[in-house]
C-alpha cells in the first residue's frame, strides 16, 4: 500500500464520502495508530474536511497516562485542533480490567461527543488489529461471527464510533507521522508476552514465511462478514415467517422453529434476545448452545436477561423479572431502554416493574392473554408503596405503554450486525 500522504488521505476520508459530517471528533491515545489518525483526518480537515474536535481518555491506571494525554493536547495545539482530556475514576479494582475499561471508554466519549453536539467519532482500529482480533477469536474456536471482520461503524450510546483506517496498516499510519517528525507514546503492554493480542502479533511474524499475513487474514475475515450477513438475511426470514410480537413478548410459532437449520435458529435466538434485553451484544458460544438444547427438551431457561419459556405450539421470549427488579425511573424517562409510559400528570409517581404483589391488584390481567411471567416483568406507575397503573396488565387507569423498540426495529435488528 502506498504511504503517499494525499493518497493515504483520500482513501481515510472515502470512509465517510458521500456523506462526510460538518463535525468530526477522533479519539486520540498518543500511539502510533491513533495519533496517525488524527495526522490524516487533519489533512483531510485542511482540504476541506469535516472541522475535527480530538479526545483522550486517561484511565488512570498507569502514571504515565496523564503525561502521555498532555503530549496528545500538545500535538493537537501544533496542528490546530481542539482537544479535551477525558478521566475514568470509577474504577474499584474489582472485575474484567480490560473489558471495564473498554466499556467505561465508549460510555465517557459517548457522553462527551453528545455534550458537543458531535454524532460521529472515528476510532484507530487497523488492518493489523483486524488480523491480530482474527488469530485471537481463531484460538478461542470461534465460528462464523467471531471470524468475521470489524464492523466498519456501529453506534454505541447514542453516538456512531466510525473505523475509517480498517484497511490501513499501521506502519503507513507511522510514515505519515515520521513524515512531519512527529514521535508516538509506546504502550509498554504492547511488548508484555502475557497480553493475548501480544501473542497474536508474534504469531503473525511467525506465520509470514507460510504466506499467512495481516492483508490474507483480513481478506478471510471480509468474506467470513459476507457469510454472516448472508444467514442474517435467513433468519430475517425465518423471524418474518414464524415471530410475531405480544405487549413486548415475542412468540415464536414452534414447528416453525424447530425446522431451521441451526445456525438460522441460533441467529433468531441471539437477535430476538438482544431486541428485548438491550444487552450491548448478544450471547454466543456455550450459552447459547444451553438454550437450543433447553428448547429441543421443552425446558424453560433465563439467558442475558430474558426468560424462554417453552409451550406445546410455541416459545416465548419475554423479559426476566428479576433483570428489571430494582429499574425505577421517572415517568417522563423510558423504562427498561425500551417502554415510555403516558398518563396524568401525578407528583412524586414513578416506574418501576409491577411484580408479584402489584399483580395482584389487577383484576383484569387474566384478559390481557399474558402470562403472569411476563406481565410481573412489564412496567407500572407507583406513587410509594401505592400502584396507581398498569396498562399491559389491564389496569390503566388514564395510562398506556407504547413499546419504543416496535417490530420494525426487531425486524432491522437483523441487518444491523
Amino acid at each position: 500500500m502506498t504511504t503517499d500522504p494525499d493518497a493515504l488521505r483520500d482513501r481515510i476520508a472515502g470512509h465517510f464520502l458521500p456523506n462526510a459530517p460538518e463535525r468530526l471528533a477522533v479519539a486520540v491515545s498518543g500511539g502510533s495508530d491513533s495519533l496517525g489518525l488524527l495526522v490524516v483526518l487533519n489533512d483531510w480537515r485542511l482540504a476541506g474536511g469535516p472541522a475535527l474536535h480530538a479526545v483522550t481518555v486517561d484511565h488512570r491506571l498507569r502514571p504515565e497516562a496523564a503525561q502521555e494525554a498532555a503530549k496528545v493536547a500538545a500535538d493537537c495545539e501544533r496542528l490546530g485542533v481542539p482537544h479535551d482530556i477525558l478521566k475514568w475514576t470509577e474504577w474499584d479494582g474489582r472485575g474484567n480490567l480490560p473489558d471495564q475499561a473498554r466499556r467505561a471508554r465508549y460510555g465517557l466519549l459517548a457522553e462527551w461527543a453528545r455534550g458537543q453536539g458531535i454524532a460521529c467519532i472515528a476510532i484507530a482500529h487497523t488492518a493489523d488489529d483486524q488480523a491480530e482480533t482474527f488469530l485471537m477469536r481463531l484460538a478461542r474456536g470461534a465460528g462464523v461471527d467471531g471470524l468475521s471482520a470489524m464492523s466498519e461503524r456501529f453506534e454505541s450510546h447514542g453516538v456512531t464510533f466510525c473505523r475509517p483506517a480498517l484497511a490501513v496498516f499501521r506502519h503507513e499510519l507511522r510514515a505519515a507521522l515520521e513524515g512531519r517528525g512527529m514521535t508516538w507514546v509506546e504502550d509498554p503492554s504492547n511488548e508484555d508476552p502475557r497480553y493475548e493480542r501480544v501473542k497474536a502479533r508474534a504469531a503473525l511474524r511467525e506465520l509470514a514465511p507460510l504466506g499467512i499475513t495481516a492483508a490474507g487474514l483480513g481478506a478471510v475475515a471480509h468474506r467470513m462478514s459476507d457469510v454472516r450477513q448472508t444467514l442474517y438475511l435467513y433468519a430475517l426470514e425465518a423471524a418474518r415467517q414464524h415471530v410475531r410480537i405480544q405487549s413486548g413478548d415475542l412468540i415464536v410459532d414452534r414447528s416453525g422453529f424447530d425446522g431451521l437449520p441451526r445456525e438460522t435458529a441460533r441467529r433468531l435466538l441471539q437477535t430476538s434476545l438482544k431486541w428485548i434485553s438491550g444487552a450491548e451484544y448478544v450471547p454466543r458460544g456455550r450459552a447459547l448452545d444451553d438454550l437450543l438444547e433447553a428448547i429441543a427438551e421443552g425446558r424453560d431457561m433465563t439467558l442475558q436477561g430474558c426468560l424462554v419459556t417453552l409451550r406445546n405450539d410455541h416459545l416465548r421470549i419475554t423479559r426476566e423479572w428479576k433483570a428489571v427488579a430494582s429499574e425505577r425511573c421517572k415517568v417522563t424517562d423510558l423504562w427498561d431502554g425500551r417502554w415510555r409510559l403516558e398518563g396524568p400528570d401525578i407528583a412524586g409517581a414513578e416506574l418501576r416493574a409491577l411484580g408479584k404483589n402489584g399483580l395482584s391488584h389487577c383484576v383484569g390481567r387474566r384478559e390481557t392473554g399474558l402470562p403472569a411471567a411476563s406481565l410481573i416483568a412489564g412496567p407500572s406507575v407507583w406513587r410509594g408503596d401505592e400502584l396507581l397503573a398498569a396498562p399491559l396488565a389491564g389496569l390503566e387507569n388514564g395510562w398506556r405503554t407504547i413499546l419504543i423498540r416496535d417490530e420494525e426495529a426487531y425486524f432491522t435488528s437483523f441487518l444491523s450486525h
